[in-house]
């Protein structure tokens, strides 16, 4: 980022103290999207959601974040970004409120969307106002570290936090924590974090905010039916408008005095490489995280509450890699951390892949350990290199792309990663239902796992055993495929990071001069 040497100074203790409340903010937005993961078995009993209303009760939070995020951010950076986040986090406690008292799928999804909604606000203006507090580079590589710090522990706290809850409320209790953390933000924000906005900062283009929400939502509802009924016509059909409806969003931005994505960001080498890897990244660790949890509760046969404790270790380790990342950044080149790390991920997968159903436990939480240990600098030092790319009155919409970056990959691997662990469950259930199974149990295991679950109890002993079997065997299979293709895609990460990025210093140090004009960033 260019900041003028002149205007480089030390942040006190007050900037600390904003940073806390700041980090409050996106912990709750991570949060937000896990939460329900635990909770599924009890929704899933008590709404009786579909497979379908399943995946979107869970990956509709995640697009909405994804697609407001760019209209946000220059939203923030015209009327304020203090002002945006304030107004982002009571609507989010409303919004939490009511989808606690849910009654029915249809009205959790659409409650989800509006928290998706007011999280997006949150998002581009936490770190936009982190930029403008820590003008000290090395300070503000830290600074960004405990901020991805707390998007990760806000998606390990999801399940542990939910599986406490969950332990003693109904399914519900696990939206209202946000309540009383929001109104904390909302008390402390003025005193502690201070106001900033661009004036020339444009206009939100309201066409293409539906454009790019269009786009995301058709396609990766395209992919989602693809995996699960086959090619089928309608998907097809909505794939394509899906992928049209993006090539107008692209050519439209080119157009726009105040485009809602600036094109000529992604000048920047570093930009948009590291926007890349967070896409790629997000895809693997938020499917990961659908996976694991309900490997521990399903296949394994845990609590909710114990599930959530064997997931503590790797968060403890995983906010610790945020926060030391960027120091150890002063004397290693971001690429190397980076690659390094993303290529120990991909190990840990790699153990995913020979999981079989009876597999322990220790297996899983051994691999979250060395994923929560290796994913610090991809998380940390990317999102850093992101914003470092841009004038400080860009910082809204470069924070808003990385987080768009970021979000959008976790709502599609959920979404997508989760559809291609549904159609290897489907495919290899096949005939090894029980005989004489009842309709309604042969059409429950037919949908998840977890409908599997449900419905065992209500069988006579043998057939029970025989139809969890089956089903968790079938859930295994599909979990070896997701991890074996996270392995290529995090190998992808690591080699696109370790060499289009080898130019960049270690933090506080002069880059070496540009070599050619796609190392450097338009300033307009």
């Amino acid at each position: 980022m260019a900041v003028d040497d002149a205007h480089r100074r030390a942040a006190g203790l007050k900037e600390w103290a904003g940073l806390a409340v700041l980090t409050l903010a996106v912990l709750m937005i991570s949060f937000d999207m896990f939460v329900l993961l635990l909770a599924l078995p009890g929704l899933s009993a008590d709404l009786g959601p579909s497979t379908v209303e399943q995946l979107w009760i869970l990956d509709i939070y995640g697009f909405m974040v994804g697609g407001f995020l760019g209209t946000m951010g220059m939203l923030g950076d015209r009327i304020g970004r203090r002002k945006l986040l304030m107004a982002g986090a009571g609507c989010f406690a409303l919004a939490s409120l009511a989808a606690a008292f849910a009654t029915s799928p249809e009205m959790l999804i659409v409650l989800r969307a509006l928290l998706g909604i007011a999280g997006a606000t949150l998002a581009p203006s936490t770190l936009a106002l982190i930029s403008t507090m820590f003008t000290d580079p090395r300070q503000r590589g830290v600074a960004v570290g405990v901020w991805a710090a707390g998007f990760t522990v806000g998606a390990m706290l999801g399940p542990v936090v939910g599986g406490l809850l969950l332990a003693h409320f109904w399914w519900g209790s696990v939206f209202l924590l946000a309540v009383p953390l929001m109104v904390l933000l909302l008390v402390l924000c003025p005193i502690l974090v201070p106001e900033y906005k661009n004036p020339g900062g444009g206009r939100a283009d309201l066409l293409s905010v539906a454009l790019s929400l269009g786009a995301m939502l058709a396609v990766t509802y395209a992919l989602k039916q693809v995996a699960r009924h086959g090619w089928e016509m309608s998907p097809v059909l909505v794939g394509i408008a899906g992928v049209a409806l993006g090539v107008i969003f692209v050519r439209r931005q080119w157009r726009l005095d105040d485009p809602l994505l600036d094109p000529s960001l992604f000048r920047s080498r570093s930009f948009s490489v590291m926007l890349t890897g967070l896409l790629l990244f997000g895809i693997v660790g938020a499917a990961g995280m659908v996976f694991i949890t309900q490997f521990l509760q399903s296949v394994s046969g845990m609590t909710p509450l114990r599930a959530a404790l064997c997931l503590v270790p790797g968060m403890v380790v995983a906010a610790l890699s945020s926060t030391v990342s960027p120091v150890l950044a002063r004397r290693f080149r971001p690429a190397q951390l980076i690659g390094w790390g993303v290529l120990g991920v991909a190990a840990a997968y790699a153990l995913f892949t020979q999981l079989e159903s009876d597999s322990s436990p220790a297996v899983l939480i051994i691999g979250f350990v060395v994923i929560g240990l290796c994913e610090g600098p991809l998380l940390a030092l990317g999102v850093n290199l992101v914003v470092d790319a841009v004038p400080v009155e860009k910082a809204g919409s470069s924070s808003s792309l990385a987080q768009i970056a970021n979000e959008s990959g976790a709502a599609l691997g959920i979404a997508v990663m989760g559809s291609v662990g549904a159609a290897v469950y489907v495919s290899n259930l096949g005939s090894g239902l029980p005989p004489n199974l009842p309709e309604h149990a042969s059409a429950a295991a037919g949908e998840s796992l977890a409908g599997a679950v449900a419905v065992a109890p209500e069988l006579p002993p043998h057939q029970a055993a025989e139809l969890l079997a089956v089903a968790r065997d079938a859930f295994t299979d599909g979990m070896n495929v997701f991890a074996a293709i996270s392995v290529a895609l995090l190998v992808l990460v690591s080699i696109l990071v370790m060499t289009m990025l080898r130019h960049v210093p270690p933090t506080g140090r002069q880059p070496a001069p540009a070599s050619s004009p796609e190392d450097t960033t338009a300033a307009g």
